[in-house]
């Protein structure tokens, strides 16, 4: 049985309640527990906390929409000792493996939010090869080392200063990023230590060597997930109308001529049906572009779209005034867009969306950012979530 061990203390010091605290619109320790339950290879997910604040706040995780998500967890006491200051992490996981049986552990750790479920799929197919007793998440730096020497004089540690490499050829050195770390229960209560014996490392994105410990750190990995595409679950409310920009979000965005100058795009079947099932679902629908071609309007009809406004300079005000035309508030409207020209509108939906090769100031505001690029299914995608939702509510 392998179990994962995320320790959770409400003592933090330099941020108050750090694990709990919001990053990308969910707690801190919100995204290794989803991590850690989305890995094939865990059996369970304990949480170790001494919080009952925390404690309640992991449990809302298994009420919400994604509550199946969350099966393999369950919230655990440690002891007052465990969660002191001057505590080990290793205390708290000998505590653990006294009272618990299992086979193998991977510690967790909420500090690093970067962490993705296959990041600890590939730790466990490591961990499974012959010969292996530990694994340890590290990052891959290519800078150079330098130390001082008894005298006070510096000297480079890891490379040579008259044969400088260059960065493609320097394989630089692993450092720890402190996310996960696999052993046996056997080989953790005899060497009280969270890896022993032949250890192999599995390398993580360059991003993650980053960890929330103080302010700044906050601000950093922020931004770093949100470069990375990574938002949190948004409840969607009542979608009755659902609008689109075309170049971008239906198409890749391309601009295409044949040898006659004729223009061309290509557009997705899949949004095709994706419309089709809003309209099952009784969902008006529509595009709103500031383009004027006759593509647009030939692709629109072939949807049998409810709404096609073409040469749109305002989009929000066109938007409102499409729902006040149908008395539809802009709160159950679902809008797609890629570029800043759209950002109003999806700032002021209740559920605004975007391709994953949005712009990045659309990204950051988006509710939801579309696994496919424009073009590949975009509109697809959101359909599904919309129709999930709606199924979840009947």
């Amino acid at each position: 049985m392998n179990v994962a061990f995320i320790p959770v203390r409400g003592g933090s010091k330099s941020i108050p309640l750090k694990n709990i605290k919001y990053l990308c619109g969910r707690p801190l320790v919100y995204w290794v527990i989803k991590a850690a339950c989305g890995c094939e290879y865990i059996d369970k997910v304990y949480v170790a906390t001494d919080s009952e604040q925390i404690k309640r706040t992991v449990e809302s995780f298994q009420a919400g929409m994604e509550g199946s998500l969350f099966d393999k967890v369950e919230v655990i006491g440690r002891s007052a000792n465990s969660a002191s200051d001057t505590a080990s992490t290793e205390f708290a996981m000998l505590e653990f493996a006294k009272n618990y049986e299992f086979d193998h552990i991977v510690l967790v750790q909420a500090t690093s939010p970067l962490l993705r479920s296959d990041d600890l799929n590939r730790g466990f197919q490591i961990f499974n090869s012959e010969g292996t007793d530990s694994v340890l998440s590290v990052v891959r730096q290519k800078r150079f080392h330098w130390a001082n020497d008894e005298k006070g004089y510096t000297y480079p540690t890891n490379y040579d200063v008259f044969c400088r490499p260059r960065r493609q050829e320097f394989d630089g050195y692993l450092v720890e990023n402190g996310a996960f770390y696999i052993s046996s229960k056997k080989a953790l209560l005899k060497s009280k230590n969270r890896v022993s014996g032949n250890i192999k490392a599995v390398e993580m994105s360059e991003d993650t060597f980053f960890e929330i410990d103080e302010p700044s750190d906050w601000i950093i990995i922020e931004a770093l997930m949100k470069k990375n595409g990574i938002a949190a679950f948004v409840e969607v409310p009542e979608i009755k109308m659902f609008l689109t920009d075309c170049d971008g979000c239906l198409t890749d965005g391309g601009m295409y001529y044949s040898e006659k100058g004729d223009e061309l795009k290509k557009f997705n079947t899949r949004d095709g049906m994706g419309f089709a099932l809003l309209r099952k679902m009784g969902i008006i629908t529509g595009i709103i572009t500031s383009e004027n071609v006759d593509l647009n309007r030939r692709r629109g009809k072939k949807l049998k779209l409810d709404i096609l406004e073409m040469g749109c300079k305002n989009k929000l005000e066109k938007v409102t005034k499409i729902c006040s035309q149908y008395g539809i508030s802009l709160q159950n409207v679902c809008y797609i867009g890629d570029d800043v020209n759209d950002l109003t509108v999806i700032e002021a939906v209740g559920y605004g969306c975007c391709p994953k090769d949005a712009v990045r100031e659309v990204k950051e505001a988006a509710d939801y950012i579309t696994e496919a690029k424009g073009g590949k299914g975009v509109i697809r995608e959101v359909v599904e979530i919309i129709s999930g939702q709606r199924k979840n509510a009947e």
